[in-house]
């Protein structure tokens, strides 16, 4: 039988009243430790879940990996790059790559009875994957995109909407300003989305791959780039780097030059915010494990303290030291034990209740999403629990120490 473990479990069953001084002592250390890991588990969650929401809408607009010409990468201006089906077979081809789709830009002015708008009209094909946009959806539908007709339809967001005061089914025109002069356009608002970015809702307006095309005054087999989605977002740099060696610097058969880049180094600026996130989650981490530490240390001095007249007669049993230690630091553990409990219903109770009701709301304009994300990883949270036990034991060994500095005669006498 292990004995500091028998003791320590008679210490923890025993009745609390007795100690009138111990008894407080013990809440605010289980409080400690349970509020403690609470925050950490709601700043894990809620940073896991923030990141991968904003990434996975920069993604959804620009996909991982986009190939174009070398000039339309490094610059605004678009540069048509040949995008027949020869180059999408070899872009398919590559490894790891789940889905490819073909793109073109084109700057263009919304123009109603009252207002006006500059944008950017985004073409797609028929390969184009719906899911995200479907997902951000306001109203209306989305329209089957073409490469070959023009359907006249468009998608444009919330803010663009709200803006010229658009409904789903209006019609409206469009103005092309080019060295070629002014053309113009007249398109159905078939859908309105709306993602929270920014960026892309003031300015993207998605259309047919076949219009955009015919505005640049580009081949059929032409586009301004391929979206290329894969299968393990934690892996495209090494997946780019399959591109950068059997894609980039080649040359089409109009002479341009391919080019490729993530949409990390495409978006450098969202991506370097979220990276700084991290670093508010490991100081969050150390403050709460620092709390919790110094609650436990606190706890179990006074503890031992209190029970130095137990302490003395085991020593006078023939009770060693180390024994008598460890007995401590066992009945520390049942403490971190009970607040790793009440901190994981607590927090999980709490990220359910956002996750499901979406309590606590968030300025969209500032922060891309209006309400919090949650992202519950079990598996990093069971982590957590388990970095903070051990941590939180190591901490106790050197206060345990004070134990070999009582004295048998004058522990047993000691009230």
């Amino acid at each position: 039988m292990n004995f500091p473990l028998f003791i320590a479990r008679h210490i923890n069953q025993e009745d609390k009243g007795k100690r009138q001084v111990s008894k407080p002592v013990i809440r605010i250390a289980t409080a400690g430790v349970a509020i403690g890991l609470a925050v950490m588990i709601i700043s894990v969650c809620v940073v896991l879940g923030f990141k991968h929401t904003i990434r996975d809408k920069v993604v959804g607009f620009g996909s991982h990996i986009q190939v174009a010409d070398f000039l339309t990468l490094q610059t605004s201006d678009q540069h048509p790059i040949f995008m027949g089906d020869s180059m999408l077979s070899v872009l398919r081809e590559m490894p790891e790559v789940k889905h490819v789709q073909r793109y073109a830009y084109k700057q263009g002015i919304l123009k109603t009875d009252n207002d006006f708008l500059g944008v950017v009209f985004k073409g797609l094909g028929p390969e184009f994957d719906t899911t995200f946009i479907h997902q951000n959806m306001v109203k209306g539908s989305i329209p089957a995109f073409s490469d070959e007709n023009s359907g006249n339809k468009i998608l444009v967001s919330k803010t663009m909407a709200d803006q010229l005061k658009l409904e789903v089914g209006q019609r409206l025109f469009s103005y092309f300003i080019d060295q070629d002069g002014v053309r113009t356009r007249r398109f159905t608002v078939a859908g309105i989305y709306q993602t929270n970015l920014s960026q892309y809702d003031k300015t993207i307006c998605l259309t047919d791959l076949y219009t955009v095309v015919k505005l640049n005054g580009w081949q059929t087999d032409q586009a301004s780039g391929a979206e290329i989605t894969i299968q393990d977002p934690n892996r495209m740099d090494i997946v780019e780097g399959h591109f950068i060696e059997k894609v980039n610097r080649t040359t089409d058969p109009y002479g341009e030059t391919y080019s490729s880049l993530t949409i990390r180094e495409l978006n450098p600026a969202i991506f370097s915010w979220l990276d700084l996130l991290d670093l508010n989650v490991w100081i969050i981490l150390a403050l709460m494990v620092a709390v919790a530490g110094v609650t436990m240390v606190s706890g179990l001095l006074i503890i031992i303290l209190e029970r130095t007249n137990m302490i003395g007669i085991l020593k006078a049993l023939g009770a060693r030291n180390k024994t008598i230690r460890h007995t401590f630091l066992w009945f520390s553990v049942f403490i971190i034990g009970k607040g790793l409990l009440y901190g994981n219903i607590l927090a999980l109770g709490l990220l359910m209740l956002q996750k499901y009701t979406s309590l606590v709301k968030l300025d969209p304009t500032t922060y891309y999403v209006n309400t919090v994300p949650v992202e519950i990883n079990i598996p990093l949270i069971v982590l957590i629990n388990i970095a903070t036990l051990l941590i939180c034991v190591l901490v106790l060994i050197v206060p345990s120490f004070l134990i070999s500095h009582i004295h048998p005669v004058k522990a047993i006498r000691y009230e």
